[in-house]
This record gives C-alpha cells, structure tokens and sequence, in this order.
C-alpha cells in the first residue's frame, strides 16, 4: 500500500467534508415521528469536533492532547498524519465512513431508516471526495475495514456501501404501506413526500445498478430523464401505440407527484400556490408513485437478463 498517496487528502475541501463540515441536503425520513415528516439531519459524515478528532486518533495508539489552537480542519490534516506515520490511515478512514461514528451522533432514527441516512451520507461524502481526487487520476474506494486510494482505473470493484442497499419490491412496498398509513392518519402531506420518495430512491437504485451516478439530485424530473435514456425507455414508433401511451403516462405521474409533493407537501410552508388535497387524490399519489416504481424495477430486470421481471 502506498501510504504516500494518502497526503493527497490533506486537502482542506476534503478535510470539511471527513470532519462533517460539508453537508449534501436534507435528509427526509417517512419514519419520523413528528407532524412534518422530517429528520431534520444533514446527509453527510458527523460533524467531528477538535476534541472528537483527537478522541478518534487516540482510539488507533495517538498520544494527541486536544489543544484548542487549531481550526477542525487542522485538526484533520493532524489525524491524517498520524495515520500515514502509523501506518493506519487506511482503517482510520474507514471508520470515519463505519456505522459506529454515526451512531453517537444520530439516534432519532429506527434501524431501517438508519441504514439509508448511512449509506446516502457515506455515498455522497465518497463521490464528492473523488470529484477532488479525479483530476489526479486517482479515487478512494471502502473495502472492508479500510479505505483505499487507487487509479481511477483500476479494476478495484467500487466502493462497496452501495452493495449493502437494495431496492426491491418488498422495500418498495414497505414505503407505500407507511404512506397508506399516513393517509388513514389524516397526514396527507407525508404521504405526498413518501410517494416523492419512492419515486427517488428507485431511480437513484437502477442508475446506481448501471454505475451510473444520479445528477439534478432534487430534480425527479431530471432524474428519471436519466433513467429514461440509460435504459432506453423512449416510445418506440415499432410498438403498439396502447404500449406508447402508457409510457407517456409515466412522465405524467413523475411530475405529478413531484409538482403535487413540492406544492403541497411538508417540505415546504404553506402559501398562495399551496393545493388542498382530498383522502382519495393523496392515495391516488402514492398508489401511482408505487406502480411506477414497480414498473422501473422491472425494466431494470429485464435489461440484466434476469427473467423474473
């Protein structure tokens, strides 16, 4: 292992982001016991104070006093040091990416809920730190119980946390059932978000399958434009024009349920554009919501061979 390389991420940018400076959006939880709906977390790694950080290079051996001269990013460059010196930086990189930092610093969410606050953060601080590495020809990838930096081409598989999250049917279901529940509830807005939801994570899950990264990230539209060009779901003049029709249909309830989510639901106050909405249209929402991830998840299938689509 070239420890050597490591110095690359004595970057101050990335040494924001490892110290949970840098954030990636709200993350919005259907889950959340609260009126709205929302988590009211961060996506990103644990905000790290000068103290946790020494705190941390004392776990891997460090004798570090915490001072309180430094800024946190200092502090940061300082573990990064001692890591390389040591030769842990690797595991030490890794468990600012593991489960057990996030854990002292997020308790509001059930098991489930948790596992997707982990791997949406861990993906996205990933990404961004190898948005800054690329120009250098180099990644970092989580392999196990270390972090590696490696050419962008090599054949090292992809940072593994994405391998730990699958969007199925029953996944899919799960959401939509919480979201009926809503409905029974009274909670129309909820539901509304959760019916955004599905819709999101479904079409982040198959782009990912591609190792396509999603872009317009709060955008669904743009979203599942990507989607639609990556699996080639454009109307085909060949096909029978009850199947085209139906395609199109798609489209409408994509901006449907986002135009209906961003004028009506908990993520946003209410206002002159903000829609009164009936028990059965907030159903119709999340019912479709559901049937066309369903939809997604199948044609995903089908494009890697899988016969049971």
């Amino acid at each position: 292992m070239d420890l050597d390389k490591y110095k690359l991420l004595k970057n101050k940018k990335i040494a924001e982001i490892l110290d949970g400076d840098e954030t990636f959006g709200d993350f919005e939880s259907p889950n959340i016991q609260s009126n709205f709906g929302l988590s009211n977390l961060q996506i990103g790694l644990p905000r790290l104070s000068g103290p946790d950080i020494c705190d941390i290079a004392k776990m891997f051996g460090s004798t570090v006093e915490y001072e309180g001269s430094y800024s946190r990013w200092q502090y940061m460059f300082d573990l990064i040091d001692y890591g390389i010196q040591s030769g842990r930086i690797a595991n030490i990189l890794a468990y600012l990416f593991d489960k057990s930092n996030f854990i002292r610093a997020v308790t509001e969410l059930d098991k489930e809920e948790f596992e997707r606050y982990h791997n949406k953060s861990v993906e996205s601080a990933v990404s961004r730190i190898n948005d800054i590495l690329h120009f250098g020809g180099n990644k970092i990838i989580i392999d196990g119980k270390r972090v590696l930096i490696v050419p962008i081409n090599a054949t090292t598989p992809n940072i593994s946390i994405k391998n730990l999250k699958t969007i199925d049917r029953d996944y899919i279901k799960s959401l939509s059932d919480r979201a009926i529940d809503n409905i029974e509830n009274g909670h129309y807005d909820s539901a509304l978000t959760q019916a955004r939801t599905i819709l999101e994570e479904t079409f982040d899950y198959v782009l990912e399958k591609q190792n396509i990264e999603p872009s317009s990230k709060g955008d669904i539209n743009k979203l599942y434009k990507q989607v639609k060009d990556e699996y080639k779901m454009h109307e085909n003049k060949n096909a029978d024009k009850r199947i085209n029709r139906l395609l199109s249909g798609l489209e409408n309830i994509v901006s449907a349920v986002s135009e209906m989510r961003n004028k009506n639901s908990d993520s946003h106050g209410v206002g002159e554009r903000r829609l009164t909405i009936d028990r059965h249209h907030a159903r119709l929402a999340v019912n479709s919501a559901t049937t066309m991830a369903d939809f997604i998840l199948s044609v995903e299938k089908k494009s890697a061979g899988d016969n049971n689509y």
